[in-house]
């Protein structure tokens, strides 16, 4: 596993490192953990987590904030990122469909604060992109979907190291274990900083949902009142510590009792919420993905195999 040490040289490298994957047959299928789950729309809840421990990285929050639109059409950036990477998952080129979402990057690149330079190729910092979405489907799945056994943890991390392969990026300072991938998280977390990207995002969480242009503000205090308690309390309560600490945003002990109160009521209605349409539990490019396997996922993987972690 690459040390702390080895990711502060390899970032500060800033350059490219690819890797030829068009002789390997690699793909994802309907037995995989990572299709049951990635998809599923209660992913949504961790938007937050997903998007915010991406940008409390520096070097990736400035080339968000240098190459993309997010202070102008924050909402447009994640409609136009997220589709890419789920045909990467569930579509039947998956090959082609990483490589689009490699290059797109391959011009993103820049300098940080102290003057050094950053690449979005490179592979510590594409690696740290790409563990945000294996730890967003863990956690989501474990929060508010059903608590996954070791052994399952352990499977969908294994997985998600092809999905990262279907990238063609060295995956040099990539985990070799589900244990090292869980030390090398806490350790990305630790070196969380005030990005402005970051502080940006989640301005909402700390001053409030803006209301409609239309709707008179002190009217709008009080409908949007349950909406902002719900994400202070929800999409808040889905961040490390250690995004909550360097956005400054508020969490105590009650917050956390109602936090884990609603995520075991998440958990309980899970065999309701699995006897959905497939197109209503699932995204549409999940849903195109199952559709054309011709498997129906919700009897898949219900119930956890093997021991607790």
């Amino acid at each position: 596993m690459t040390t702390a040490n080895d990711f502060e040289t390899g970032i500060r490298e800033a350059e490219p490192s690819y890797v030829d994957i068009d002789s390997i047959d690699l793909r994802l299928g309907a037995d995989s953990l990572v299709w049951k789950f990635y998809g599923d729309v209660r992913g949504v809840l961790g938007f937050q987590r997903l998007a915010g421990t991406e940008n409390c990285i520096e070097q990736l929050a400035q080339g968000v904030e240098d190459h993309s639109v997010i202070f102008s059409d924050f909402l447009g950036r994640a409609r136009r990122s997220g589709p890419p990477i789920m045909r990467t998952v569930y579509s039947d080129q998956p090959h082609e469909w990483g490589r689009r979402v490699r290059d797109f990057h391959r011009d993103i690149k820049g300098t940080i604060s102290d003057g050094s330079r950053y690449h979005a190729l490179n592979p510590e910092l594409y690696y740290w992109a790409h563990a945000t979405f294996v730890d967003q489907v863990l956690y989501i799945t474990d929060t508010f979907i059903r608590r996954l056994s070791y052994e399952e943890k352990v499977q969908i991390f294994e997985e998600s190291k092809t999905w990262y392969q279907l990238y063609g990026v060295s995956a040099r300072s990539q985990p070799q274990t589900y244990e090292e991938f869980c030390a090398y998280w806490e350790s990305m977390c630790d070196k969380f900083v005030p990005t402005r990207t970051i502080l940006y995002a989640t301005g909402y969480l700390r001053k409030g949902i803006p209301g409609p242009k239309w709707m008179p503000k002190p009217v709008w205090r009080v409908v949007g009142a349950p909406l902002d308690g719900f994400v202070r309390t929800v999409v808040v309560g889905t961040l490390p510590p250690q995004m909550r600490a360097v956005c400054e945003l508020e969490w105590d002990e009650g917050k956390q009792r109602r936090f884990d109160r609603f995520a075991a009521f998440m958990r309980r209605i899970n065999p309701l919420i699995n006897r959905l349409p497939v197109r209503m539990l699932y995204l549409p490019w999940a849903v195109e993905g199952w559709q054309r396997s011709g498997v129906d996922p919700r009897p898949l993987h219900n119930t956890p195999t093997g021991s607790r972690a």
